[in-house]
């Protein structure tokens, strides 16, 4: 299994190096020395970026969860302590818990370990928060371990957990939280680091409101017209396009959603005004970010503020509160914070 990124148009084929404190760098905590806990930080996400249903992602700057994995005697996975909102601490239904699972099977640890999570990210908000705990896990728990893991390995962890919340193994949120920055998941084994162009911001608006993904699956259709297809697959191919050749005006013309938005706007009430308001902005497109209910735009950095502000006002006129945050798009992935 090859992971694959493309950081700029000269890294092109690249094999990715696993993350460590250092994005490029090849993570450099394994010690001959049994570490006794560590401390990893993965980001929140913008899952489907609007044109790739669960096969693209873009990382977030400073919104994300912390892991703390501690080695036990007990040959157990334990989650020992949830910080920012309520989730099971059984560790079969948690999204950081299946994923130590996951790697206890995998490498038949003789060891356990323990868990304390800090959720930085709001719940059923629409911003990777279930593939955000899983990654920092995963990152976490692999320096207690003797033996790295393989960049496979590791999405394939994490992705174990993200399925506990979203009933199935898609990459769009996961991609991103480990590696940073725009990812395209061509499968469960390649992923691809998409340029992004400079100059530009992601603007995320976070509506007072949840969403369930699970629910949010649940009710799209089976099977999608052909046409809408194919002009989603146009969109796609445009953004992308647009992404590597720094083309602000094709990827106005591409950032749209025709498939999944149409079929998930009822759960963000005032969608359609949120979006008008974005591009009467000058933003350069956008849609719900994920299942929702977060929205989000790109904008080109001097416009980034006004479309922000344009959101929030959009929903309010809705008399739903929301609050919006900014982020480049080369937002870091995961990383080690502490370990001892």
């Amino acid at each position: 299994m090859v992971l694959a990124f493309h950081r700029e148009r000269s890294t092109r084929g690249a094999e990715w190096s696993p993350g460590g404190p250092e994005r490029s760098g090849k993570m450099s905590y394994m010690s001959k020395t049994p570490l006794s806990f560590a401390t990893a930080f993965a980001p929140a996400s913008i899952g489907n970026v609007a044109v790739g249903f669960d096969i693209l992602g873009l990382a977030l700057e400073g919104l994300g969860d912390t892991v703390l994995a501690r080695r036990i005697e007990e040959p157990t996975v334990r989650i020992a302590a949830i910080e920012g909102c309520e989730l099971p601490v059984d560790p079969a239904r948690n999204t950081a818990g299946a994923a130590i699972l996951a790697l206890r099977e995998a490498r038949s640890l003789s060891f356990g370990i323990e868990l304390s999570i800090t959720k930085g990210i709001p719940l059923c908000s629409g911003m990777g928060g279930s593939a955000a705990s899983a990654v920092a896990a995963v990152v976490a728990a692999e320096a207690l371990l003797d033996q790295a893991l393989s960049p496979a390995q590791r999405l394939a962890l994490a992705l174990a957990g993200e399925a506990v919340a979203s009933g199935s193994a898609h990459a769009d949120n996961v991609a991103p939280s480990l590696l940073g920055g725009l990812v395209l998941a061509v499968d469960r084994s390649t992923l691809v680091r998409i340029p992004t162009p400079s100059g530009v911001q992601a603007v995320v608006i976070h509506p007072a409101l949840a969403v369930d993904t699970l629910s949010a699956r649940a009710g799209l259709r089976e099977g999608v017209p052909l046409a809408d297809m194919t002009r989603q697959t146009g969109l796609l191919g445009g953004f992308l396009a647009g992404c590597f050749l720094g083309d602000p005006a094709l990827l106005r013309a591409s950032l749209r959603d025709v498939l999944i938005e149409p079929q998930r706007q009822h759960l963000v009430p005032g969608l359609a005004d949120v979006l008008h308001a974005a591009r009467e902005a000058g933003a350069l497109g956008g849609s719900i970010s994920g299942a929702g209910p977060a929205v989000f735009a790109w904008a080109e950095r001097a416009r980034a503020l006004e479309v922000r502000r344009a959101m929030i006002a959009a929903f309010a006129a809705h008399g739903i509160a929301a609050t919006g945050l900014l982020s480049n798009l080369d937002a870091p992935g995961a990383r080690l914070l502490d370990r001892s």
